[in-house]
């Protein structure tokens, strides 16, 4: 029960977060937090990461409740608490961005905008945050966790 809660905060956060930037700030407005480097702005993103498949929202929004299914699916069926934590973040994150694809005009709302002295980082949002922090989560379980329990499982047969 506490993955469902987690999704549903991380999906909270999110949209809380957009409604204060649609609300508060013009599209196309950049505010400086830290003036060179940091921005809350005001943008929208019809692709997935980075801009990739832009226009694309009726292959994005199957593909994402396919998978958002397929991870719920695994979400139930692990007992590894890394596990589950890393699929309840990428989740919520993706059901967030699912929504906005949805309901916004088919895009997904960006503000949190990062300069790298010359490079402008592509604009970000709080779904996206976790859903890479998920992603990572994932990884470091899969590459030593995941090892591990099948070193237990097999000595143990």
């Amino acid at each position: 029960m506490i993955w469902v809660v987690i999704i549903l905060a991380i999906i909270g956060l999110d949209q809380f977060t957009k409604y204060l930037v649609m609300n508060n700030i013009a599209f196309g407005e950049k505010i400086p937090v830290i003036d060179g480097f940091f921005y809350l702005a005001h943008w929208k993103n019809t692709g997935a990461a980075w801009g990739i498949l832009e226009g694309w929202r009726f292959f994005l929004i199957p593909v994402t409740i396919i998978v958002s299914i397929i991870l719920a699916h695994y979400l139930v069926k692990s007992d590894n608490k890394i596990f589950k934590l890393s699929l309840s973040m990428i989740l919520g994150g993706a059901i967030g961005n699912l929504i906005d694809r949805a309901f916004r005009n088919g895009g997904v709302v960006d503000f949190l905008d990062f300069h790298f002295w010359s490079y402008n980082f592509p604009t970000f949002n709080v779904a996206d945050c976790f859903i890479v922090i998920g992603t990572l989560c994932l990884s470091y379980y899969i590459l030593f966790v995941m090892k591990d329990e099948k070193n237990i499982e097999n000595n143990e047969l």
